[in-house]
């Protein structure tokens, strides 16, 4: 297996550097072809590691980008912050890719700025695998651009059926638009010209609107939205899962006869939540750029932080960016 090397920005999440340390740690042990940059104020990075690994390295930042910051003024102010100099790692060829839990907004502009977009694509989108029914659907655009126009999810689409194809092996994804019903009259203005330039596109396989509840039934391989609907659609699916998962441990908790059901049903419960948990499904792309960035949650815990840099292997692995980019020229609009 060939060597990677995956830079992570170790300051920028809700929990602090300790538990993207303990993430590290765990993702170098299981994964022995792992290199992982840890990007932060040194000396608090070193005291953490303690003894070290030979596989965790610590480059110094001099600054973090708050999650209050405007990502303008992060642009201007913050380019010795931590989640910049993670980005210019991966500019630089010292890692193939790269994970950060800070300020969206700020993330998508240094990517933009530094990683540098693919030409021809307007805006990066961000998208994410979530558990349906029998597999997976990737959702896209979940938070970099709260509007969009009919040609942005043009390209959403475009770009979600390629990576669809690239990570989930699929030779014709089902690519449908999120709506708030599947006649054709329902819907934005941009929804609707959308809808109309999916449907003429003899390279996308345009199955037309979904509505939410769709999104875990398997109806569809890639779902797009604008980021403002698809945010709030994501957090709503993962809110969800959380009470589902705290109701069930309460259920089997409460009284005797309740944890003797627990008992008897933990093998298939454990597969359940395995599957709806939403620390387990950390981890979502920022596709249109030239590398792999991959954003992880402001408060993932250690569990959430390995999966999204098992994310950011992946993608490298797959040489996600540069199979989506290679055929990017022949198949716009």
């Amino acid at each position: 297996m060939n060597s990677i090397t995956i830079a992570v920005d170790a300051m920028s999440g809700d929990r602090g550097p300790a538990v993207v340390v303990c993430a590290a740690l765990a993702a170098v042990k299981e994964n022995k072809a792992l290199s992982i940059i840890l990007v932060g104020f040194r000396r608090e990075l070193e005291a953490l590691l303690s003894s070290g690994h030979p596989r965790v390295s610590v480059v110094e930042a001099a600054d973090v980008v708050r999650m209050s910051e405007r990502p303008s003024h992060a642009l201007r102010h913050k380019q010795n912050s931590s989640m910049a100099v993670t980005l210019r790692l991966v500019r630089d060829g010292k890692a193939q890719g790269c994970v950060s839990a800070g300020n969206t907004g700020a993330l998508m502009a240094f990517g933009r700025s530094t990683i540098r977009m693919y030409p021809g694509i307007e805006r990066p989108a961000i998208t994410k695998l979530i558990p349906s029914l029998r597999g997976h659907c990737h959702v896209l655009d979940l938070g970099a651009n709260v509007d969009a126009s009919a040609e942005n999810l043009y390209q959403y689409a475009l770009m979600g059926s390629l990576m669809a194809t690239a990570v989930s092996n699929l030779a014709e994804p089902r690519v449908a638009l999120l709506n708030v019903g599947e006649e054709e009259i329902k819907g934005n203005e941009q929804v609707r010209l959308a809808s109309h330039l999916l449907a003429q596109s003899d390279t996308i396989n345009y199955i037309g609107y979904v509505e939410g509840s769709d999104l875990f039934a398997d109806v569809a391989d890639v779902v797009v939205c604008d980021g403002f609907v698809g945010n709030i659609a994501l957090k709503t699916g993962e809110g969800v899962a959380g009470l589902l998962i705290e109701v069930l441990d309460k259920a089997f908790s409460k009284s005797v006869y309740g944890r003797l059901v627990g008992w008897l049903a933990r093998p298939v419960l454990s597969r359940v939540l395995r599957q709806v948990d939403p620390s387990r499904h950390n981890g979502a792309s920022f596709l249109g750029l030239q590398g792999v960035v991959i954003k992880s949650h402001g408060n993932a815990n250690e569990r959430a932080m390995l999966a999204a840099i098992r994310q950011a292997v992946l993608e490298v692995q797959l040489e996600v960016p540069s199979r989506i980019n290679e055929r990017l020229d022949d198949l716009m609009v």
